[in-house]
């Protein structure tokens, strides 16, 4: 819908999916961590290709309804990312810092979609 400009939000969102799955990779492996891991690898790389979803959006309304989605995904990942950090034994403290980093991108990320959201749906 919208030309796609130097909007660092698609790149942050695929850095972000990256940078969730090598920090997954990195997970002591325990049933939890597994069960988790996979929620929030599907929620982290939703992000993206809903944003990419809404690039080629027809409506204005499907370009917010993606939007939107993406913005429930980082939501999503932010919530797994804190069920992690909440149950998992870090033995190695940059694992831990790593997942903290993530759940603070996970709501920089939704502040912005939700700026996306509110200036297509304000220039209605």
């Amino acid at each position: 819908m919208k030309e796609r400009k130097d909007f660092d939000i698609y790149d942050r969102a695929f850095k972000f999916a990256v940078r969730t799955a090598k920090t997954i990779d990195q997970l002591p492996l325990t049933q939890t961590t597994r069960e988790y891991g996979k929620q929030l690898t599907r929620a982290s790389g939703s992000v993206g290709s809903n944003l990419e979803e809404a690039d080629g959006a027809l409506t204005r309304k499907d370009f917010i309804n993606k939007i939107g989605i993406s913005r429930r995904e980082a939501r999503e990942s932010r919530y797994w990312l804190k069920l992690l950090e909440a149950t998992t034994n870090f033995t190695d403290k940059t694992i831990g810092d790593e997942i903290r980093w993530l759940i603070n991108e996970s709501k920089e990320i939704m502040l912005i979609l939700s700026s996306i959201i509110k200036n297509t749906t304000d220039s209605d």
